[in-house]
């Protein structure tokens, strides 16, 4: 068993890079049965998640999942990708909405000076920075529970085919924590 949090396992590379984060249960649904990710994470994916917001210069995240989710205002940057801004994050001070090519978000935000940028989903934004090849690292908690239903998936949108390559896998009390790197050609 290794240490979760300040062990190294979670460092960024040098340069520009976009990392995403997302949780899962084994049978592959990313929302519990009331929509959200958030019933089907625990403390030990909690743990990552704050540990990667912490060491992210910017947080990305689609308008829906923000509103799904309940996102309030956070000490990292936050870029809402959308038409609008979901109400708790509507009056924070370093939160604003981005819309268009999602090619040309993440370029803007490079621009603005923020090589690291954490993606928090959902799944429609996961599935269009894949195809926009945008994506350079998945980190994915699966957590040790079955739902079944309708749930969606982490990526949700055009068929895909991204090949990824397992940079490391650590199991704590169940749960496994997987970073992937996605392969370019």
């Amino acid at each position: 068993m290794r240490t979760l949090v300040g062990d190294g396992t979670w460092d960024w590379p040098e340069g520009e890079w976009l990392r995403v984060n997302f949780v899962a249960t084994v049978d592959g649904s990313a929302q519990g049965s009331d929509g959200r990710s958030g019933t089907i994470n625990n403390d030990v994916d909690v743990a990552v998640f704050q540990q990667l917001r912490r060491t992210a210069d910017v947080i990305l995240v689609g308008a829906g999942t923000a509103r799904a989710e309940g996102y309030g205002p956070v000490e990292t940057p936050m870029v809402v990708v959308g038409h609008e801004m979901p109400g708790l994050l509507a009056d924070a001070l370093n939160v604003r909405l981005a819309s268009g090519p999602l090619p040309e978000i993440v370029a803007g935000i490079h621009a603005e000076g923020h090589r690291r940028i954490l993606c928090e989903g959902g799944p429609t934004l996961l599935a269009g920075l894949l195809e926009a090849g945008l994506v350079d690292e998945l980190c994915l908690t699966t957590t040790p529970l079955l739902v079944g239903g309708p749930g969606k998936r982490i990526s949700d949108g055009p068929v895909l085919d991204v090949p990824l390559t397992l940079s490391s896998l650590v199991e704590h009390d169940g749960t496994l924590l997987a970073r992937w790197l996605v392969s370019r050609p």
